[in-house]
């Protein structure tokens, strides 16, 4: 007579030994979705891939402009104060006030021109973004330019700044970049005198 447990789920051996009983384990269903943490098709490209990578430029240029602007406007107040004050009264010498007001946007506004400009590289163009009020963003085809050169002017030269002249074959799409480090518009030049001739030649 064989006894035994009523809540013995295991089955018995050959020798009545009764052995534990094992959950049942679900297949791994085929078509079950990777999980979240695995790492993506190597052949898949994220959006942060096909994005340029922007270039601003050096905060010199503000201070070039700035310092410009101080010049002039400071000379115009001085000479807005004086001229009238001395040929007509003191009370003509408040017309000062506006090229303090016009000196102060202009301040401001320098800044906002200065952080719109970058420019990217991309594998078939250059992009180039500037403007405030009216933003502009210019395309250059490597293939369509003739000249890049490097210029510098007196005053940029003093605050150690040049800047890249880009002309294509269509006088829409030439383009400057302004207040460059000498070193990095050299570089620019080179690099795009290079693509240029290699997208000229069909390569």
């Amino acid at each position: 007579m064989e006894t035994g447990s009523p809540h013995d789920t295991g089955t018995a051996d050959a020798q009545g030994t009764p052995t534990p009983a094992t959950a049942d384990v679900p297949a791994t269903d085929a078509g079950a979705e990777p999980d979240a943490g695995a790492e993506p098709d190597a052949g898949t490209k994220s959006d942060a891939d096909t994005e340029p990578v922007w270039h601003a430029l050096p905060p010199g240029l503000l201070t070039m402009r700035r310092l410009l602007l101080v010049v002039w406007l400071g000379l115009l107040t001085l000479a807005t104060a004086l001229v009238p004050g001395l040929l007509a009264g003191p009370a003509w010498g408040a017309f000062a006030v506006l090229p303090l007001v016009l000196l102060l946007w202009g301040w401001v506004m320098l800044e906002r021109n200065w952080r719109s400009w970058r420019y990217a590289e991309r594998a078939d163009d250059l992009l180039i973004s500037r403007g405030v009020l009216w933003h502009e963003e210019t395309v250059v085809p490597y293939g369509r330019m003739q000249l890049v050169e490097v210029t510098s002017g007196p005053v940029e030269r003093h605050f150690g700044l040049a800047s890249v002249q880009l002309h294509t074959a269509a006088a829409a799409t030439d383009a400057t970049i302004p207040g460059l480090d000498p070193d990095e518009a050299e570089r620019l030049r080179d690099r795009l005198t290079e693509l240029g001739e290699a997208r000229s030649a069909g390569l």
